[in-house]
């Protein structure tokens, strides 16, 4: 009789006894285009070490962030909310004090939770990541400090009763683009997208881009070979973003399909089946997908975002039916609000404001992290495509419409052609739903006024959950 209860009791408990939540390795990019990167059909950067891993992992077609902009879009990823919600709707924009984090969700499931590298979301009671050294946490240092893998490796393998969940955020390849070895990329070599004025200066920073694009491949190569070091890579989900699109014009900064259009991939040996799935995903969806996971369920209330976990698993070829992007261009600029909406072959932009010009000050106010911006509006004078470009960036019609299937760069507004007035009208009512439960304000939210309303707690600028 005992042996029969002994049995019986191996036999219910010791698989939940032995059975351990997943460690989980985010590796983030700083500013690197989505369409730039070979894994997303890049036809000029050399990302060896990204390229091997996505094929040993899912790769996701149509992920999204909220908002193309460093503080927003990881504060999205961080919270499950997006930036309207979680209070971060402007670039270093804060957090709504009450608002919990990834540390929040995963520390009461056993999780140390650290992040190494930069950090740029705030207030630090929202945000309270343990703090792992050895990356460099200002994205602008010339040149960037150079990487130490001790306290990474100290982190992973500190306790190994108990899973870790690491953000490593690499600085790269966020301007200056001074890292990585420029002279493996010719400038006349170079095939640049539709989108850049070809001139000689665009070509040359372009080069120092994909260099650096590189660089943040080694370390990724450096993480991943750490992770087998200390036999820890098959007990790990590997998650790498490229964030939002770099500071060139028509990526970061903008609703364009190559500033909200993120690289996701994702590796879990033996759970997770290398494969390319065009399920749409967005970043608010990342930590309600972690906290699953780890065995929890995260509660609706809480989150913009839902568990993609059976995708990862290939139980579900779908997720999102839609993603959601915003800008406010406020501090960045004179105020110049954008709201979009985008079912993965179609996208539709509202520009809130079209009869201001755009202007991005960083990007065209001061040459040096852009001098090839001067170039652009030079050459104009004398070539009529540059003039194109140049207008297509600050001078945007109310509405736009891109069929982003067959037009990658989203080149031609098909906004006002009569053909596609379905598609339109539905991706506008969608996009008018949307706002109606963030309880966007619309224009008046990209001001000063509601920056700093919001800031101080004002409930006038914040969607409450």
């Amino acid at each position: 009789m005992l042996k029969i209860i002994l049995s019986l009791f191996l036999f219910l408990f010791l698989p939940l006894a032995a059975a351990k939540n997943p460690n989980i390795l985010i590796i983030i990019a700083d500013d690197c285009t989505f369409s730039d990167l070979p894994l997303n059909g890049g036809q000029n950067a050399k990302t060896p070490h990204l390229d091997a891993f996505a094929k040993q992992s899912l790769v996701f077609d149509r992920a999204y962030l909220g908002m193309a902009m460093c503080s927003p879009c990881r504060s999205e990823l961080y919270t499950g909310r997006f930036p309207h919600r979680n209070g971060c709707a402007w670039n270093h924009g804060t957090c709504r004090p009450d608002t919990k984090s990834i540390p929040h969700y995963l520390g009461p499931l056993g999780y140390r939770v650290g992040l190494t590298g930069k950090v740029h979301v705030k207030p630090k009671s929202v945000f309270p990541f343990e703090h792992v050294p050895g990356f460099d946490p200002s994205c602008v240092r010339n040149p960037t400090n150079s990487h130490d893998l001790t306290g990474t490796k100290k982190f992973i393998t500190s306790n190994t009763e108990q899973p870790f969940c690491l953000v490593v955020a690499l600085t790269e390849p966020h301007a200056p683009w001074v890292m990585g070895d420029a002279s493996v990329y010719l400038p006349k070599k170079i095939k640049l997208p539709p989108y850049l004025a070809d001139t000689p200066m665009t070509r040359k920073q372009f080069a120092d881009y994909l260099a650096e694009i590189t660089y943040m491949d080694s370390q990724i190569g450096e993480l991943l070979a750490l992770l087998d070091e200390t036999s820890l890579a098959d007990d790990t989900l590997v998650l790498f973003t490229s964030e939002q699109g770099a500071q060139f014009p028509g990526c970061k900064w903008t609703n364009w399909d190559n500033g909200l259009h993120t690289s996701l991939v994702a590796r879990w040996p033996g759970k997770i089946a290398p494969a390319r799935t065009k399920a749409i995903v967005q970043y608010a969806d990342v930590l309600p997908t972690l906290i699953d996971l780890a065995g929890s369920e995260p509660a609706p209330e809480k989150f913009d975002g839902t568990s993609f976990a059976a995708v990862l698993y290939g139980e579900h070829a779908n997720h999102r039916e839609h993603a959601f992007g915003m800008h406010n261009n406020y501090p960045e600029g004179p105020s110049y609000p954008i709201r979009s909406v985008t079912n993965g072959n179609w996208r539709y932009i509202r520009n809130l404001t079209p009869e201001s010009l755009y202007i991005e000050k960083h990007l065209m106010g001061r040459n040096e992290h852009n001098p090839y911006w001067a170039t652009w509006v030079f050459s104009s004078f004398s070539n009529p495509h540059h003039e194109k470009l140049i207008n297509r960036f600050m001078k945007r019609p109310a509405e736009e419409l891109y069929h982003t299937a067959e037009d990658y760069f989203e080149m031609t507004n098909l906004a006002d052609n009569p053909a596609h007035s379905e598609i339109k009208n539905k991706l506008s009512r969608i996009l008018d739903q949307q706002l109606k439960e963030q309880r966007d304000p619309g224009r008046i939210l990209d001001t000063k006024k509601a920056h700093r309303a919001a800031a101080r707690g004002n409930p006038l600028f914040q969607s409450k959950p």
